[in-house]
């Protein structure tokens, strides 16, 4: 029997999970085929940067994860002295005030996924298909072995087959045949998606080799639960504190020529007392270990006509130790998974699904450079500066933060990104490309300080955030009136690409952030359009406008000052659906945003 579906995930690691989890908070029912037999009880990932809080602070999960979490505040710095003793040389925070309003946290994967599989039950009933192995994946009749070729998206979107991608699994020894519209290999380094394909992981691995060991240690060591970098005469070590209060793990560089099958636990232990040095390390019982080579390599391919997406560790693979690949290949499956349910839903052209290859390989291989730089900045020896301050690798590592924040990323220009055409100097802190930073303002309909990035939950809608400045000024008063009645009228965008019968806010929602005293402004003042009549009760929402001014118990945010926008002349930030900015432009140019929209959306 052949079974026909929409999206076939290979794999329920993070980008897997993440996607399934968009997909459903979408509405989109997938097939997940993992090949383990039930969900992942011990991951090797811990690190939970602040732009993946974010992202599931986006699915409304961030309270529930950072209850559970250990938090890391402070890095401390160790190296070996002219005696050969182990002392401190620095502190310093572990993410940089104003990198986000979000912290950098510390939780075992198995943990991280379950919030994802929770969630996606919620949102959709979807679940995960334990068992089952895949064996081939091919498109449109071609068989995977065949190299990569281009293929123009209108011909692939007009193929008489819907459901292009064929893939073969077995489960308790009988062979499944699957139909999908799309499917998306997520099965790990290992990848048989990426196998099947016939693509290559291109790079190397170097001689340098790690042991890691979540341990339960009895030390006088002073900073064993913060994090910290020990550059020994014995060796490097990165101290990792855990979940629980008890657990840290040791991330610890053996000798060169280590061979990682022939590492025992009683090495890794041995070689930890050593740089601990001065300092006692008792191990009352080791939970988990492992040895490996560090290697960078990064897939020829990330697609397969727009059809099958390699995600995650399918696609680049790089040493732990900056705490980017869970991060990373989560955020994979946080930009393929709404684009998906674009293109499903009929929202936006097939074309849409371009953009994940012309990001995410960017990001990858901006992944593996810096993997390069910070293995070896991490593997020098103590007391080697080559000619470098004596400080030198504390302050690479303080400044590697924002990158391993995971808030560098940028995506070049594209149909949903447009630099080019955008008038950055309007709003100077909100780069197109990048992330939509969040700062507090005060919701005007209830007074309630809160962050402006909660008002762009990841529901897959575009928001077209306002910055229209103070309404007592008769300029910025007008500028509002004029673009309201824009976008609410029947040549607007809003109108063009929403569905009849849904709310007018169901694919583009207003999002007013005015300027000054909130005492001195009347509901009566906002035009009618950022209050529109919607949901099952067919209420008015006032829950769109937002004031940057004092709140009663949190103090000023300075919204506009943060963002760079000059309160006269205001601005106006399409933001997409994963709260990257797609557009910066001024509060009259009405053309601009039609025409964005126009780029990409489909009229239902």
């Amino acid at each position: 029997m052949v079974q026909h579906v929409d999206v076939l995930i290979c794999g329920s690691g993070s980008a897997g999970l993440c996607a399934a989890t968009w997909l459903a908070r979408c509405g989109i029912t997938c097939k997940i085929l993992e090949k383990n037999s039930g969900p992942m009880q011990l991951g090797q990932a811990d690190g939970v940067q602040c732009r993946t809080v974010e992202v599931f602070e986006s699915f409304g999960l961030a309270e529930e994860l950072l209850r559970t979490a250990y938090h890391v505040l402070e890095v401390a710095f160790w190296s070996s002295d002219s005696n050969g003793n182990l002392v401190r040389t620095r502190r310093t925070a572990d993410t940089m005030p104003g990198l986000s309003h979000q912290p950098h946290v510390i939780l075992n994967q198995a943990n991280v996924n379950g919030f994802l599989l929770n969630a996606m039950k919620r949102f959709n009933e979807q679940t995960v298909d334990y068992g089952y192995t895949v064996k081939n994946v091919h498109v449109n009749g071609i068989t995977s072995t065949q190299t990569n070729t281009t293929v123009n998206m209108s011909s692939a979107s007009a193929n008489d087959d819907v459901y292009p991608v064929t893939v073969t699994a077995e489960r308790f020894g009988v062979e499944e045949i699957f139909k999908a519209k799309y499917a998306l290999g997520c099965d790990g380094a290992h990848s048989s998606v990426r196998r099947s394909l016939g693509y290559q992981m291109i790079g190397d691995s170097t001689d340098a080799v790690w042991g890691v060991m979540d341990i339960y240690p009895r030390t006088n060591f002073p900073d064993i639960r913060k994090k910290a970098t020990l550059h020994s005469n014995s060796g490097n070590l990165l101290l990792i504190p855990r979940e629980g209060d008890s657990l840290v793990r040791c991330y610890i560089e053996l000798p060169r020529g280590t061979v990682p099958k022939s590492v025992k636990l009683g090495d890794l232990h041995y070689t930890a007392q050593r740089i601990f040095y001065p300092y006692s390390l008792e191990i009352a019982e080791t939970f988990w270990w492992s040895a490996y080579a560090i290697g960078q390599r990064l897939v020829n391919f990330f697609h397969k006509d727009y059809r099958v997406f390699l995600t995650g560790d399918a696609c680049h693979t790089h040493s732990p130790k900056a705490g980017q690949g869970m991060n990373v290949s989560l955020q994979d499956g946080y930009n393929l998974g709404w684009k998906l349910a674009a293109v499903l839903k009929g929202r936006a052209s097939p074309k849409l699904l371009e953009t994940y290859n012309l990001e995410r390989e960017k990001v990858a291989a901006d992944l593996i450079d810096f993997d390069r730089h910070f293995t070896k900045l991490f593997s020098s020896k103590a007391n080697s500066t080559n000619g470098h301050p004596p400080d030198y690798f504390a302050e690479q590592f303080i400044k590697a933060g924002q990158y391993t924040a995971g808030l560098t990323a940028k995506y070049d220009d594209s149909i949903i990104t447009s630099a080019t055409r955008a008038r950055q100097e309007l709003a100077t802190g909100l780069k197109v490309g990048m992330r939509f930073p969040s700062t507090q303002v005060v919701r005007f309909c209830d007074a309630k300080a809160m962050q402006l990035i909660k008002a762009l939950p990841a529901d897959g809608r575009w928001r077209v955030v306002i910055f229209a400045g103070n309404l007592q000024d008769s300029a910025c008063v007008e500028r509002l009136d004029r673009l309201a009645r824009f976008l609410s009228s029947e040549e607007g965008p809003v109108r063009q690409f929403t569905a009849p019968g849904e709310d007018i806010d169901s694919f583009i929602e207003p999002i007013l952030v005015l300027h000054g005293d909130r005492l001195q402004i009347e509901q009566e003042q906002i035009p009618l359009y950022f209050s529109p009549v919607n949901g099952k009760w067919r209420m008015r929402d006032l829950f769109k406008t937002f004031v940057d001014d004092e709140s009663y118990n949190a103090g000023h945010g300075h919204a506009y000052k943060n963002y760079g926008i000059n309160v006269a002349e205001g601005a106006i930030a399409i933001v997409r659906p994963d709260q990257y900015i797609s557009l910066v432009t001024a509060l009259d140019d009405h053309q601009a945003i039609g025409d964005f929209f126009g780029g990409f959306a489909l009229r239902p």
